[in-house]
């Protein structure tokens, strides 16, 4: 007995030891409260509801690192339904999470509800927003960062300070009337302005604040993201350069720029040094391809600075080919770390082979006299079943049908008007490496997100795709991202592997386009239901539509 007791008791300092360590080896949690409500703001000088977090119009920061869990409890005192997305955030077997109205019920005026995920193996710079009833044109976005782990080195040294800039169009009518209008069949057109961080700014207002300072000779981070909902827009600061660092969740290569087109949904990072006389700087903001002009403007202070550098902006440019060839200086820095340690280009994309080509070409429409948008052929509706949750409880056959569409559009797609409206999903073999074809046959530019991944976009060109395009694209060192550009009568092709189980939204980034109808769903089913593949619909998850009282079915094994 004593020589049992000796032993336990030496062995309890090493089992302590233990604990203490697997304590420490779990990603640290991150705590946030959201109380989100409507106020009354005038960002264009005319008063109109806005939606606000925290009572703050744009929302928070959610400032994390790389694998750090988020616990987010959001209590909706809103007259209506509410959703958050995480743009960006790839929700790793997770998709339960994503805050779209294909994979989760809303929450309910009057109620709370508590997301729970990891940015797991990101890092970079994204944004959230509210998904449902048109609710973004009303605000309830902000920026959202995932700064590198101190362990794994980051290819430019740490900045003096960490700035995001929002930028993006604005209506200055309420998101219900917005929402009237376009449910009635009617296009929203012209945007009435544009804002930097919830405000227009204004030239010459020598009582107007600055956004942001700067000491002079120092380096600062800009994480600058679009988050309008109609229009691509040109950034620049007055007298400074911007080097590129990073572009959605990607290190790049280094490099200066006087202005960067940035189109919807898209979020770039840059360094800019403090480097000239000091004064007061505009940051401008401005609409491109449009015939008209609509800009925002922000104040940069420098520290004991004294007055306005000068009255004249910096000019955007012109075409959308300068914007083009601008996309194709973007490279992707293989030699940095981004989540791991490993560098970005020891994944060598170009050298997988293709296993299946899907085209998707975006067309407009009337049906019933009311606008719609659809992609080749088919409009998308939202049921009151969530996708993934009749898909989970195996009634998918009573909400929606697989493949509604083709991998390729109808050949006579431009003449013929007809447009199927039904929700649309595309059922995709897992770990399947996919080739997506954007084809844009229209006078406007377009931009698309990918939810649940970042993808390799190795070639944008003008006219149609075909497979002799393929002789053009970058396989060695375009910049993985979640969102691309479509400019006018032109194509964008996009590589990446189906290699996260969900169901997953790739839309418009146009708000009215996704709202009317521009979007699907990729099914990513686990052959073996398995949780190494994908996680359980958690206990907590709401529950809505025909699925609403059946008990749960069961769980996926270990």
């Amino acid at each position: 007995m004593g020589n049992k007791t000796m032993i336990v008791s030496a062995l309890l300092p090493l089992l302590f030891s233990m604990v203490a360590i697997l304590a420490r080896a779990e990603d640290p949690y991150l705590f946030f409260t959201w109380n989100v409500t409507y106020g009354m703001l005038s960002p264009l000088g005319v008063p109109q509801q806005v939606i606000l977090i925290n009572g703050q119009f744009p929302g928070p920061n959610l400032n994390t690192t790389t694998n750090n869990n988020i616990v987010l409890n959001v209590f909706n005192n809103l007259d209506e339904p509410l959703l958050f997305t995480w743009s960006g955030i790839q929700q790793r077997k997770n998709s339960w999470q994503d805050g779209t109205p294909g994979t989760m019920c809303p929450i309910l005026p009057g109620t709370n509800f508590t997301y729970r995920f990891q940015v797991k193996d990101q890092i970079g710079s994204f944004y959230y927003y509210p998904t449902l009833g048109f609710q973004k044109a009303a605000g309830g976005f902000g920026g959202l960062r995932v700064n590198s782990r101190l362990l794994i080195p980051v290819p430019f040294a740490d900045p003096e300070d960490d700035y995001t800039v929002l930028i993006g169009d604005w209506y200055s009518r309420g998101h219900v009337e917005l929402r009237k209008q376009l449910d009635s069949g009617k296009s929203l057109g012209k945007p009435n302005g544009v804002l930097m961080n919830g405000k227009r700014g204004t030239v010459g207002d020598d009582k107007e604040e600055p956004l942001f300072v700067m000491k002079p000779g120092k380096t600062y981070r800009y994480r600058i993201c679009n988050v309008g909902m109609r229009n691509s827009l040109n950034f620049r600061i007055q007298g400074h350069n911007m080097k590129l660092v990073e572009i959605e969740g990607s290190h790049t290569q280094q490099a200066l720029y006087d202005s960067l087109d940035i189109h919807l949904g898209q979020c770039y990072s840059v360094l800019v040094t403090a480097d000239q006389e000091p004064k007061d700087y505009y940051m401008v903001a401005s609409t491109r391809f449009t015939k008209y002009h609509l800009q925002a403007t922000g104040r940069i202070r420098y520290a004991n600075g004294n007055g306005i550098t000068s009255l004249v902006l910096p000019e955007s440019p012109v075409s959308w080919a300068w914007s083009l060839n601008q996309f194709r200086t973007f490279r992707w820095n293989l030699t940095a770390s981004a989540a791991r340690p490993n560098p970005q280009g020891s994944f060598h994309y170009g050298k997988i082979n293709i296993t299946r080509t899907i085209k998707l070409a975006n067309t407009v429409a009337t049906v019933d006299g009311k606008l719609c948008y659809a992609i080749n052929g088919a409009s998308h509706v939202d049921p009151a079943t969530p996708l993934k949750l009749a898909e989970y409880y195996g009634i998918a056959d009573k909400v929606f049908k697989y493949d509604t569409i083709a991998d390729q559009p109808p050949a006579d797609i431009d003449t013929n008007h007809k447009v199927t409206i039904s929700p649309v999903v595309l059922n995709t073999t897992f770990r399947n490496f996919v080739e997506v074809i954007f084809e844009n046959h229209e006078k406007g530019i377009q931009s698309w997100h990918v939810d649940g991944y970042s993808f390799f976009p190795v070639a944008i060109e003008v006219g149609s795709w075909t497979p002799a395009r393929r002789a053009n694209y970058n396989l060695l060192d375009t910049v993985s991202r979640y969102t691309i550009q479509v400019y006018p009568k032109s194509w964008a092709a996009i590589l990446l592997t189906f290699d996260n189980c969900g169901m997953w939204n790739i839309r418009s980034e146009s708000l009215e386009r996704s709202y009317l109808g521009q979007q699907l769903y990729v099914s990513v089913l686990s052959p073996e239901r398995s949780l190494r593949d994908e996680y359980n619909m958690p206990d907590y998850a709401l529950k809505c539509g025909i699925v609403k009282d059946m008990p749960h079915p069961p769980p996926y094994s270990s």
